[in-house]
């Protein structure tokens, strides 16, 4: 079943992409007024703030609920900006709306669930507002389809997505794995979809945003959705992914957003499929490690030596061995686990003499 989409009509810079920015969560009327204020002189047209923010455990703020409604719709009137806030359930849409909401999204617990999305179809049956999705926690691109067709058969039209990354049991360099070929499949099935990525979400660290930002637009995504508070390191949620206004503007200038025909999209595909091979290839190399620091602990606790020759010889031969299975040189395999022994010699040595 194919979607009927109609434009998003969100406004954005000839020299910048779509950005919605603001901070995790409406903390206090004066935190959301001066993080606005700072964003509409930067330039920025959208604003964002999480409502209700339910956490992964109980005990952490979770949101001020509908008593933060006001303050939003005082951002409106003051700085003419449009105004975005996530929804996750029928009673949210209904007070959202009522205070005059511009843009809402569905985040990527709720979009995990179908019967919760379609309990948000059907409270905004005939309602004509911009609706983003979040993909799913886990890699589902049929999940992520499945709710943009249940929005769609509502009547909502002006959709879009939100590549916030995929959860996973092993924390890597990235709060949640980007996956990129996920969305980029998503294009190719719908193409008339915008795409916007979710840079805070994704890296987990203020540090990370700028290179995520960098290739979204190397990817030819629409825009960027960018947590970003009046004093980052305060905020009640999330404070090591949000950035300051001027650090955001300033992400922003640097920006290269690249004519999408000057690039072969197949090109992107292959090497976003390298990144992400990288990526796991890191993960990988890490948890390996891990486990030679248990063995060095080991060996100080029974006195053994570091070096074990029969086992360096025999993870050689067997590398060796299944590297020219799999139509890679034998003597290439050998160079990288002689380097990789040495790093495992290195690590067990620190532990050894400590």
């Amino acid at each position: 079943m194919e979607l009927e989409l109609e434009p998003l009509r969100l406004p954005s810079d000839k020299e910048r992409p779509i950005v919605i920015a603001g901070p995790c969560s409406a903390e206090t009327e004066e935190q959301v007024m001066s993080t606005a204020r700072n964003l509409a002189a930067k330039g920025c047209h959208i604003f964002r703030a999480g409502i209700w923010k339910p956490r992964t455990k109980p005990g952490g703020f979770e949101g001020n609920g509908e008593m933060a409604l006001p303050w939003m719709k005082q951002v409106k009137e003051e700085t003419g900006m449009l105004i975005a806030t996530e929804v996750a359930t029928p009673e949210h849409v209904e007070a959202a709306l009522k205070y005059d909401m511009d843009i809402l999204w569905i985040g990527a617990r709720t979009s995990a669930n179908p019967f919760a999305v379609q309990a948000l179809a059907d409270a905004l049956q005939g309602v004509d507002i911009p609706v983003l999705v979040k993909n799913p926690v886990n890699p589902d691109l049929e999940l992520w389809i499945g709710a943009l067709l249940r929005l769609n058969q509502a009547g909502l039209k002006r959709l879009g997505v939100i590549h916030r990354g995929f959860s996973s049991y092993e924390k890597k360099i990235y709060r949640n794995a980007p996956m990129w070929q996920i969305p980029i499949e998503l294009r190719r099935r719908i193409p008339g979809l915008p795409i916007i990525c979710d840079p805070s979400h994704i890296g987990g660290r203020r540090d990370l945003i700028a290179p995520l930002c960098q290739q979204a637009m190397d990817l030819g995504f629409d825009g960027l959705i960018v947590e970003s508070h009046c004093s980052p390191e305060k905020a009640w949620s999330d404070a090591a992914q949000q950035v300051t206004p001027d650090i955001l503007d300033y992400i922003l200038s640097l920006l290269v957003v690249r004519d999408y025909s000057s690039t072969t999209e197949e090109l992107r595909f292959l090497r976003t499929q390298i990144d992400e091979i990288d990526n796991s290839l890191m993960g990988l190399l890490a948890k390996r490690f891990r486990i030679c620091r248990e063995i060095g602990t080991f060996k100080k606790e029974h006195n053994m030596t570091i070096l074990q020759a029969g086992r360096y010889n025999e993870i050689l031969e067997k590398r060796g061995a299944q590297a020219s299975l799999c139509g890679m040189d034998a003597n290439f395999a050998a160079q990288v686990f002689e380097l990789i022994h040495e790093e495992s010699v290195r690590q067990q040595l620190e532990i050894v003499n400590k």
